[in-house]
């Protein structure tokens, strides 16, 4: 697959974007995109399994679609096989197993994210800021018991950042195990390590886990209302109306994994970086006040945690040079447009 002509036209390349043993391998992914990239940036492609949809590989463009109110989230949020979007829907009747942020267009989008947007300012925020400062103090002094040498995933990152979410949202710490791990079997369903199975069906029994926790978290909110997020999702109205429980299950749910997923990822694979390049962990370590802001937005970027979204096109647009037609869809590969050559110096 040397010859450009030949790359261009591959299905293996193709399939290579869908697969995830392939995401597994760092290098090899960022030199897929690199090519990509350079050039194949808006490419049509039909992996075996999966229906055809355009992969975007700019930073320029990737915000383009994103800021374009013409590409919408639903019906194809996320990449999914055929097979497992046919099994969803015979199993619950919906599209998607949870109907949350991620999904949903405007004006739902706007008027679900207002609910708790206020919960973040003023008092909640400066108290908020107290937990996480408490938080971290705990975390570094566990580390400096460690006589020299922890597993920082397992023992610091994993969990700091779920103590904080899981404080924001209500949620006992004597639950936050339990969270985990329908955390890594409901994002990890392709990881043998921490899946229940690649089945809908256990993949669905997931999902009924969180809400049946969350159901028993609404319950209480409602009878004795608190100053956590979880209060304000369990009596939400839209309109003067509760939202719908499928709804409110989803926000629990997006704020209880999202939240922390991500930033774990961050703050592990940033250490890492560091590691990798002693020269960058001294300067920090030389001024944190002046270097930690930049390495923050530079570990995010560097890890790239989520992968990609997709958008779905509700009319033409022109493209590159190629026409993305109505209906069509397009996935966003955000570690690409991370990476790219006209917008970061040395990516």
């Amino acid at each position: 697959m040397s010859d450009m002509s030949e790359r261009t036209q591959s299905p293996a390349l193709d399939q290579a974007l869908v697969n995830p043993v392939v995401w597994s391998d760092e290098q090899a992914i960022h030199e897929t995109l690199a090519w990509l990239r350079q050039h194949d940036p808006v490419r049509k492609i039909s992996p075996a399994g999966f229906e055809p949809f355009w992969s975007i590989t700019k930073y320029d463009d990737i915000k383009a679609i994103e800021a374009n109110r013409a590409f919408i989230c639903d019906p194809r949020p996320t990449l999914a096989p055929i097979m497992v979007n046919e099994a969803i829907m015979a199993l619950t009747g919906r599209k998607h197993l949870v109907r949350s942020l991620v999904q949903m267009d405007d004006p739902d989008h706007r008027a679900y994210r207002m609910l708790t947007q206020g919960w973040f300012m003023g008092s909640n925020l400066r108290k908020l800021q107290g937990r996480i400062d408490e938080l971290a103090t705990l975390y570094v002094d566990r580390m400096l018991d460690m006589d020299g040498a922890c597993d920082f995933v397992k023992d610091v990152s994993m969990w700091y950042p779920l103590r904080v979410i899981m404080s924001v949202l209500g949620v006992p710490e004597e639950d936050e195990a339990y969270m985990l791990k329908l955390t890594q079997e409901l994002f990890g369903a392709a990881d043998p390590d921490v899946q229940r199975s690649f089945e809908i069906t256990d993949i669905n029994n997931v999902i009924l886990d969180f809400e049946s926790y969350f159901a028993k978290i609404t319950e209480a909110r409602r009878k004795n209302p608190t100053d956590d997020v979880a209060t304000v999702i369990a009596n939400a109205k839209i309109n003067g109306e509760p939202i719908p429980v499928n709804d409110a299950n989803g926000y629990y749910i997006i704020v209880a994994t999202a939240g922390h997923d991500t930033t774990s990822a961050s703050t592990a694979g940033g250490l890492l970086a560091l590691l990798q390049n002693p020269d960058q962990f001294a300067l920090l370590r030389s001024d944190p006040e002046r270097y930690l802001p930049t390495f923050i937005d530079e570990a995010i970027r560097w890890v790239t945690p989520v992968r990609h979204f997709m958008r779905t096109a509700t009319q033409d647009t022109e493209l590159r040079g190629q026409t993305i037609k109505a209906g069509e869809s397009v996935i966003l590969w955000y570690p690409s447009a991370n990476r790219d050559e006209e917008i970061f110096n040395q990516p």
